[in-house]
């Protein structure tokens, strides 16, 4: 592969100048932020670097292709006329996946299966086989079809980037382990400052904040599917494990006391919890306890990072509503606490006490929410 190819982050709606500030703090080039994906640039040790380190992106993608595509006939050429038999050995495994947005194509399985036959039409050529057995290296197609412009990519992750490997448990509603990492990024946090999440659930906002802290790399412990490109990325397998292994090399030792604490009111999940931050290797930094907000109080000086329940999500508005209240009174008691909470609710800043002093838009899943942040002095 040539260096300087085009590579894609996907990730959640309101977080595209987040990954983008992660890129170029990677030493990353040719960083361009659109709707929903952030472009890069560069070789195998570039998307090691990616892959490895990012905290907020979904998925990476390699961009093999973009043409019209305004009929069947145009989308299976496109596709066809691709060096898929360069880049791919007889066994490889190629499954088609498809997305069709505001265009004449909008049929999604037929989009797959012409891609598909595209494919393996170039295959024969090559191979001058009838069918093939797909038991090698993964090379997942993905096929975007936008208004009448197709753009074909190859997924390089596998698993989605958010499975860091810590987190086989899940709790009720469960946070999203790329987006509780923007949500650190976004918080301003030092690393230092005693951090707090009294509502952490199955734990993956503060072990986030922890992983974030030791300089734990999201992607340090987990495989990729371009490892095995070996004609398409050579010497990307060894650059992800030099990557690898230079982020291990680089963790910090966690202080003389934990610095974040997780409180929930749900005895169960501080149990999965501590068994999620066990198998990050994080007990140094982070500290659990069953604990209610409206009996608790915040340390002084604090800063709080959470994801309260939304009501609408969990069945219990008011329920919810008084949590928001409980916190805000909370946070006042305590004094000089940062808030940044994550929440569905359009009256937040009445609940919590105060005006928000900013506010962002960001997705949970398909939840539209908003980071607030609230300064309490």
């Amino acid at each position: 592969m040539k260096e300087g190819f085009c590579w894609q982050v996907a990730c959640a709606a309101g977080l595209e100048g987040v990954v983008a500030r992660e890129l170029r703090a990677l030493g990353i080039g040719g960083v361009r932020a659109e709707n929903g994906v952030v472009a890069f640039e560069g070789g195998a040790a570039e998307v090691a670097r990616a892959l490895v380190w990012l905290r907020a992106g979904d998925r990476v993608q390699l961009e093999v292709a973009r043409f019209p595509a305004a009929t069947f006939e145009e989308l299976f050429q496109g596709v066809k006329r691709l060096p898929w038999d360069s880049w791919m050995a007889r066994d490889a495994c190629f499954p088609v996946t498809a997305r069709c947005v505001s265009s004449r194509l909008m049929s999604v399985p037929d989009c797959q299966a012409i891609a598909k036959k595209a494919v393996v039409e170039r295959m024969k050529s090559r191979y001058h086989a009838q069918w093939f057995a797909e038991q090698g290296a993964l090379y997942p197609i993905h096929i975007d079809v936008r208004r009448d412009v197709a753009t074909v990519t190859l997924d390089a992750c596998g698993d989605g980037l958010h499975k860091r490997g810590y987190r086989p448990l899940v709790g009720e509603a469960p946070l999203r382990e790329t987006l509780a990492g923007a949500m650190v990024l976004l918080s301003g946090w030092n690393g230092q400052r005693r951090l707090v999440d009294p509502f952490c659930g199955s734990g993956t906002l503060p072990i986030e904040a922890a992983m974030w802290a030791a300089h734990v790399a999201p992607g340090e412990r987990r495989s990729f599917t371009c490892a095995r490109w070996n004609t398409l990325l050579p010497g990307g397998g060894e650059a992800i494990v030099r990557e690898q292994n230079q982020a291990r090399a680089g963790h910090r030792p966690p202080p003389g006391e934990p610095v974040i604490i997780g409180r929930d009111i749900d005895g169960a999940a501080i149990a999965m919890a501590r068994e999620h931050v066990r198998r990050a290797g994080l007990e140094g930094w982070i500290r659990l306890e069953k604990a209610d907000v409206r009996r608790t109080p915040l340390p002084t000086g604090c800063l709080v990072l959470t994801n309260p329940p939304y009501g609408e999500r969990l069945g219990d508005k008011k329920q919810a509503e008084a949590l928001y209240a409980a916190l805000g009174r909370a946070a006042r008691e305590a004094g000089e606490v940062s808030l940044r909470m994550i929440c569905a609710h359009p009256q937040v800043g009445r609940l919590i006490g105060r005006r928000p002093d900013s506010q962002r838009k960001l997705y949970n899943g398909r939840l539209e929410c908003r980071l607030y942040a609230f300064q309490f002095d």
